[in-house]
């Protein structure tokens, strides 16, 4: 009693305990318990802590668990499964999620990238940053076509990174390249962040593929842009082979017999959504189909292939789906507690001005990426922000076609933040795939430096999307106007 009287002169019962929730959460991830697990477990024990010692929440909890000697009551439970889970496993959306993933993981079967890499290097290699440049734009085009970060960055990192150590690259400003190219996968659609975001948010998966095209291209372009001026001011970093292969017709048309099959891929998953021929779940699914026939084009798929992209999709997807359930029994508990109008309470209260609010909003999710994975943040973070941002009444041009403009940027917004998640240590994994495959001699302290230029840029682009909402909500009113 005295600790709680205690507590009680600084914060109230309910803001102690969704504070209590989230430390909680923090300390377990750093114990290593993995992440489903850590929420359930805290979940299940200030349920446990609210039956037991809190007497004013008790009642709130009564239909996740009561002492009752006289048996369970079924009925209750029932409700309260279908309560915590009916949204995910009704949810057509979701659907998309193991497509896109067996999309990307049989495209980094398929040989596709591979024969890229092969026809670009002979077209740029004998250029200053050429191999720089190559690597950008297969990161570019693979971001495009399958939306799997660890698949990009781990295939740019085989293919690319001995090449560029054999022409004398600098080890950061070739890591770094590889690393910021192969998560451009998580902005660019079809993304699997996105997916999640429109679950979370309930707004339309075809608005947020739709506005994260232009913002997705800008940051493509802002990385571009750097390798040339760098190898400019920094020659030796980036130099150019000794003896340099004569560029001719077949080297333009081996990239372009090289570069027309993922395109057609791109063409058929987002431009079906941008025609409205198809919904993104249906076009989830032809895009796995056109991965399966690239490879059976390339002589890539056998039963092996199969097999072994078929259960990484299952394993990741079941990965990302028990995140799910475990952090909406999270979010359920947190709610009891008052958790969403603490964290409202709080975030309005820091600015007056709405957009200074936004910004708030931006560096927390920011902050959390150094600790936390995407994956997370977008489930447990963006319900709670959207009653937020819906009640701000931010003044987006949404063209008269966009529904909840406002929410399609600041989801958006949100997306280019966590791309830096991927990049930022200790939790960045696009750094630790990356490592995984570099050769003896690169270290993460060439990885790390490597990333810097590469973070500045991503909030370059950050402040661009931020400063010209348009650049979110144009294409998605163009696409669905009528």
């Amino acid at each position: 009693m005295f600790i709680l009287e205690f507590i009680g002169r600084f914060l109230t019962l309910n803001e102690f305990a969704v504070l209590a929730m989230f430390l909680t959460f923090i300390f377990m991830l750093f114990r290593g318990i993995p992440v489903a697990f850590a929420l359930v477990g805290v979940s299940l024990i200030f349920a446990l802590i609210a039956e037991i010692f809190l007497d004013p929440f008790r009642s709130y909890f009564r239909d996740i668990i009561e002492f009752d000697r006289t048996g369970i009551d079924y009925q209750r439970l029932s409700a309260l499964s279908g309560r915590l889970f009916g949204n995910i496993v009704k949810n057509p959306v979701l659907v998309a999620l193991p497509m896109f993933i067996f999309m990307g993981l049989m495209l980094d079967q398929s040989g596709v990238a591979q024969r890229m890499m092969h026809a670009m290097q002979r077209l740029f290699g004998g250029l200053r940053g050429g191999l720089s440049l190559t690597v950008l734009l297969i990161g570019i085009i693979l971001a495009a076509s399958t939306g799997v970060i660890g698949a990009s960055v781990t295939l740019l990192g085989v293919m690319a990174l001995p090449a560029m150590m054999a022409q004398n690259y600098s080890k950061p400003i070739a890591t770094g390249t590889i690393a910021s190219a192969g998560t451009l996968g998580i902005l660019i659609p079809p993304s699997i962040m996105l997916v999640i975001m429109s679950d979370q948010l309930a707004i339309s998966l075809g608005d947020l593929f739709m506005g994260a095209l232009f913002p997705g291209l800008i940051l493509g372009a802002l990385y571009i842009i750097f390798i040339v001026i760098f190898g400019i001011i920094s020659p030796k970093s980036m130099p150019a082979p000794e003896k340099a292969e004569q560029v001719g017709w077949d080297a333009v048309k081996e990239v372009s017999l090289a570069v027309i099959p993922p395109l057609f891929l791109i063409l058929l998953v987002l431009g079906s959504i941008f025609a409205g021929f198809a919904t993104p779940t249906e076009a989830s699914g032809l895009g796995a189909l056109g991965a399966t026939l690239l490879a059976v084009m390339n002589r890539k798929l056998n039963i092996k292939v199969l097999k072994e992209v078929s259960r990484s999709t299952m394993n990741t997807t079941g990965y990302i789906v028990g995140i799910f359930l475990a952090a909406n029994f999270f979010a359920f508990v947190l709610r009891r507690y008052g958790g969403d109008e603490i964290v409202e309470g709080l975030v309005l209260s820091a600015f007056d001005d709405p957009y200074m609010t936004v910004l708030f909003i931006l560096f927390i999710v920011f902050l959390l990426g150094f600790l936390l994975d995407w994956i997370e943040i977008t489930i447990i973070i963006m319900p709670l922000m959207l009653p937020i941002i819906i009640g701000l009444e931010l003044a987006v041009p949404g063209f008269g076609s966009v529904r909840d403009p406002s929410v399609v940027w600041f989801a958006i917004l949100v997306a280019v933040t966590l791309q830096t998640s991927f990049l930022t240590p200790p939790v960045g994994f696009a750094l630790f795939y990356l490592k995984g495959v570099c050769p003896p001699g690169v270290t993460l302290g060439h990885i790390y430096k490597g990333i810097i230029p590469f973070v500045l840029l991503q909030l370059l682009g950050l402040f661009i999307v931020f400063e010209f909402p348009a650049l979110t909500t144009w294409l998605p009113s163009v696409a669905y106007g009528n």
